[in-house]
């Protein structure tokens, strides 16, 4: 766990890699949680029988469950204890390279692009690959925008 207690310590973290989380189980629990708090219940995600016949043997994580572990898995590899407040400004560029069976394990490799200055402090482009266990290809590919406020 890397700590940035200061924003020039972030900024002269910038084009670096900073870690990689542990490995997260992504359950059928998981997924079910998501689609009840979402509205999405695609057959995909969440019928066990069903899935178990399509095209991927078996049920997948939503992409946007996947994205929506993206501070939690931030949360394993860096801290931000800087002395203003922390925003999610939004995302830039996101993909989803190959669908996630559920009863796989995921980990984050985080790497922070442009630090950039503001008039209150950094904006911080955080950069994520979440691989998948034993796969070639990872699930998500997304770059978050912090603002970190001084």
């Amino acid at each position: 766990m890397q700590v940035f207690g200061t924003l020039d310590e972030v900024a002269s973290a910038a084009g670096q890699e900073i870690g990689t989380s542990d490995w997260v189980l992504i359950d059928q629990d998981r997924v079910d949680a998501f689609a009840e708090a979402t509205g999405d219940h695609q057959w995909i995600h969440v019928d066990v029988d069903r899935a178990a016949a399509g095209p991927f043997g078996g049920t997948i994580a939503h992409g946007y469950l996947t994205l929506s572990l993206l501070p939690m898995l931030g949360g394993l590899v860096y801290q931000f204890e800087t002395p203003g407040a922390r925003l999610n400004y939004g995302l830039n560029k996101v993909r989803f390279p190959m669908p996630l069976r559920v009863g796989k394990r995921i980990r984050a490799r985080v790497a922070f692009g442009d630090v950039a200055d503001l008039p209150q402090g950094k904006q911080v482009a955080i950069r994520f690959t979440i691989e998948i266990e034993g796969e070639p290809k990872p699930a998500c590919v997304a770059e978050m925008v912090v603002l970190l406020l001084g």
